[in-house]
């Protein structure tokens, strides 16, 4: 028997995962881990912009908020092997729409040039008091990479 793949996703079934942890605490109050990678595919869990001691960064600015939500991306790719450059879709999760242009322009500084399919979706609330966005990504890593 061969090696199994799922078609609809296109994993192959037999390679290996690998988990990435950033130690945000809420990592293991879910039970979940920063990115996921397997073969070539890399999907990194929603970023919220807080930095290393997990305080909120950016108050009330939408740019900030978003730029530092893909900071935290970059440095989960970079820990699985890849790059921004290899995003292929991002889902941004912002609680007010009507600031999509700030959120917009931070996302374009870093993606302008690579241009992946977006979703840009208005929500409720985040886990944390302040924040304004939280971003996922997908990564697909070109042979070079794996």
């Amino acid at each position: 028997m061969g090696r199994g793949f799922d078609l609809c996703f296109g994993i192959d079934a037999m390679a290996k995962k690998s988990l990435t942890f950033s130690g945000a605490p809420w990592e293991s109050k879910v039970g979940y881990c920063r990115a996921v990678r397997v073969g070539a595919h890399i999907a990194v869990s929603g970023s919220a912009p807080v930095d290393n001691d997990g305080e909120l960064v950016g108050a009330d600015d939408a740019y900030a908020q978003a730029a530092r939500c893909i900071e935290i991306i970059d440095a989960a790719l970079q820990d699985a092997g890849a790059s921004l450059k290899d995003v292929v879709r991002t889902r941004m999760f912002v609680t007010d729409i009507s600031r999509w242009a700030e959120f917009g322009r931070a996302h374009h500084d870093a993606f302008g040039a690579i241009s992946p399919a977006t979703s840009m979706l208005e929500v409720s609330g985040l886990i944390g008091s302040g924040m304004l966005i939280e971003i996922e990504a997908d990564a697909i890593v070109a042979d070079s990479h794996t």
